[in-house]
């Protein structure tokens, strides 16, 4: 995968997500020269990285770049003091992808201007190239530009382009925070079989080492997740004891509803805020 022939990748932010990128695009193939990483201070894995592979690195907004494409990798709450410097480095090819939560098109748009922009939402597996990240693009991407951006987003896993902005909200409340939801199942999870009598580092071992590999199997096969759920399931037996529980009109289902839900209301107030 090359960068964009109309400037370079500039990535603002060189925290766990945008260093995961970084490493993601090198391992693609991106060359270094093509990337531009902008932050005032990297942490010493990220600097290595930048060195390592003769990644350009700013500690602010250079003068007389313009981007292929500009990837937003700060945190949402510093977006509204990020983002009017960056202004400059905006031409009439740049891309825009931004991964920060709750900060619409709209909002992007007030500070950049009316540039091509895609906002994405990845999760935290993307840390270890293992993340699912949904996206929707603005009326100004080029098919081309979805081609790049595409390309940019699946070195951390799964890309799924939503029919509209709204959708990205619904992506941010089953994927985005899905991974603390799987977390806490472990910790639940745990504490269920300490209650059980077992020691309470044995039961969180084998909470977790049992929900890692039912994932990596779920990665692996080609059966759906209720055909492998019903594959582990014998008629009358202690898993489908324990199902009986989990499965039943006031079990995990509608308490998923309401957790999912609860998660987008909060995405779309943040969104509300701007």
């Amino acid at each position: 995968m090359q960068a964009s022939h109309s400037g370079p990748i500039v990535l603002i932010g060189a925290g766990n997500m945008g260093g995961a990128m970084l490493g993601g695009w090198l391992k693609s193939g991106v060359r270094g020269s093509d990337v531009l990483v902008i932050d005032p201070g990297p942490p010493p894995v990220m600097a290595k990285l930048i060195a390592d592979h003769g990644v350009g690195h700013a500690t602010s907004v250079p003068d007389g770049v313009k981007a292929g494409v500009i990837f937003l990798a700060v945190k949402p709450q510093v977006m509204d003091a990020a983002l009017p410097p960056l202004r400059s480095l905006v031409g009439p090819e740049t891309v825009i992808i931004s991964v920060a939560a709750g900060k619409t098109l709209a909002f992007i748009e007030r500070h950049l201007g009316e540039a091509a922009i895609v906002r994405a939402m990845p999760n935290t597996p993307a840390l270890i190239g293992r993340g699912v990240t949904g996206a929707f693009p603005n009326a100004r991407v080029t098919e081309a530009q979805r081609v790049l951006v595409h390309d940019l987003l699946k070195v951390s896993g799964p890309v799924e382009w939503v029919a509209s902005e709204a959708d990205i909200d619904a992506v941010t409340a089953v994927s985005g925070s899905g991974p603390a939801y799987v977390f806490y199942l472990v910790e639940c999870m745990a504490e269920a079989g300490r209650k059980l009598g077992l020691e309470a580092d044995l039961a969180m071992r084998l909470a977790r080492e049992t929900v890692a590999g039912a994932g990596e199997l779920l990665y692996q096969s080609s059966d759906d997740a209720a055909r492998l759920r019903q594959n582990v399931t014998s008629p009358g037996g202690t898993t489908a004891a324990a199902l009986g529980i989990l499965m039943a009109d006031d079990g995990m289902q509608p308490l998923f509803n309401k957790a999912i839900a609860a998660a987008r209301s909060r995405a779309q107030e943040l969104a509300s805020s701007e």
